[in-house]
């Protein structure tokens, strides 16, 4: 398969009835441009990323990658990959060290510098997502970086040094100004929104009363059994599926 991003953007079909997912380049790239999504000669499946202004070519489209994930099924992780790599081939081009050509290693995902020997390798940022539970009753919140965001879990970046249980009580602190314990893993994603692999949990509340960071967070509220939900993350997310797993009147496991 070949996938082509433009930003955040990925080529489609525009045909009705036809994959969504182009097997073939809908425009003409040079053989550099297209990126290998895994190591070796035998490798079948490349991306690239092309110019902001590049047109979609008669029968295609580019729309939003973010829309395009949950309608590809089985797909969806290579799109996921394809995305993260060709993202990663075109920020690294040149050097962070030396500013020298990078060349893109055979045997394994790695841009060497041509001149120092710099290594560099796919970005992956881990991110913890937490979703606080008070007897029968579930704490969601509406993210404040996201004019049309759903309610749901806090979620936030590991920060250096920290491990994920360490970032779970830290973000809950500063976002909602509440304490937690009883962390339970739930579940893990990648996520291509620019680099991330989501690490899901639950943790029961431990005290504090609920204070908004208003520059992270919009809105935070409780809801219990009998309360009416808000729209809720697709199921296609991990935020998705940790809510519906612990929705308030559910048997906890």
């Amino acid at each position: 398969m070949n996938f082509i991003f433009r930003g955040n953007e990925i080529l489609v079909s525009s045909q009705e009835g036809q994959a969504l997912i182009p097997a073939k380049p809908a425009l003409d790239l040079a053989p550099a441009q297209w990126h290998a999504l895994f190591p070796g000669e035998d490798c079948q499946d490349f991306a690239c990323h092309v110019a902001v202004q590049t047109p979609a070519p008669d029968g295609f489209i580019f729309r939003p990658l973010r829309g395009v994930l949950s309608q590809l099924g089985d797909q969806a992780s290579l799109v996921n990959r394809a995305f993260q790599v060709s993202e990663w081939a075109r920020s690294h081009r040149y050097c962070g060290v030396c500013g020298s050509a990078m060349e893109r290693v055979k045997h394994e995902l790695c841009f060497r510098c041509t001149s120092c020997g710099f290594s560099a390798y796919p970005r992956i940022s881990p991110a913890m997502m937490v979703l606080i539970r008070d007897k029968d009753r579930i704490l969601l919140a509406c993210h404040s970086t996201y004019a049309t965001a759903r309610y749901t879990a806090l979620a936030g970046f590991v920060e250096a040094g920290e491990n994920l249980e360490e970032a779970i009580h830290r973000e809950v602190m500063e976002e909602v100004g509440l304490r937690v314990d009883r962390i339970q893993y739930f579940g893990s994603q990648s996520w291509p929104f620019p680099h991330s692999l989501m690490v899901a949990y639950t943790a029961e509340y431990a005290g504090g009363d609920l204070r908004i960071q208003a520059d992270e967070i919009s809105d935070a509220r409780w809801f219990g059994p009998g309360d009416a939900l808000p729209d809720l993350p697709h199921t296609d997310s991990i935020a998705g599926s940790l809510i519906r797993a612990n929705l308030p009147g559910q048997t906890q496991r």
